[in-house]
């Protein structure tokens, strides 16, 4: 059984056990969140939401949070001497999916 899911703008699938790094989220490590179903494959079929399957969720606990890799950001202006030179570092958080509910 799987489920595709939506959180922070994006999609994911994922299975039980499944663990990911999703757009940071307002919980503490150790507390569980639900994601809505927006698609759901099973022994019985799919069935896909519009847009999310009612009823369905995918429960995931929180593993941990963290910042991605550090991208450069460089703004240039030919013959103006305008150069800006800016980092960043993603926020994310790290879930564990614990049961899929139909």
């Amino acid at each position: 059984m799987y489920a595709i899911i939506a959180t922070g703008g994006k999609q994911y699938k994922v299975e039980n056990g499944t663990r990911l790094d999703v757009e940071k989220l307002e919980a503490n490590v150790g507390d569980t969140v639900k994601f809505d179903v927006l698609m759901l494959s099973d022994e019985s079929g799919v069935s896909a939401g519009t847009p999310t399957v009612a009823g369905a969720y995918a429960e995931a606990e929180v593993l941990a949070h963290g910042k991605g890799d550090k991208i450069i950001v460089f703004k240039y202006k030919a013959k103006k001497n305008e150069r800006k030179r800016q980092g960043h570092r993603q926020p994310f958080t790290t879930v564990q999916i614990k049961s899929i509910v139909k």
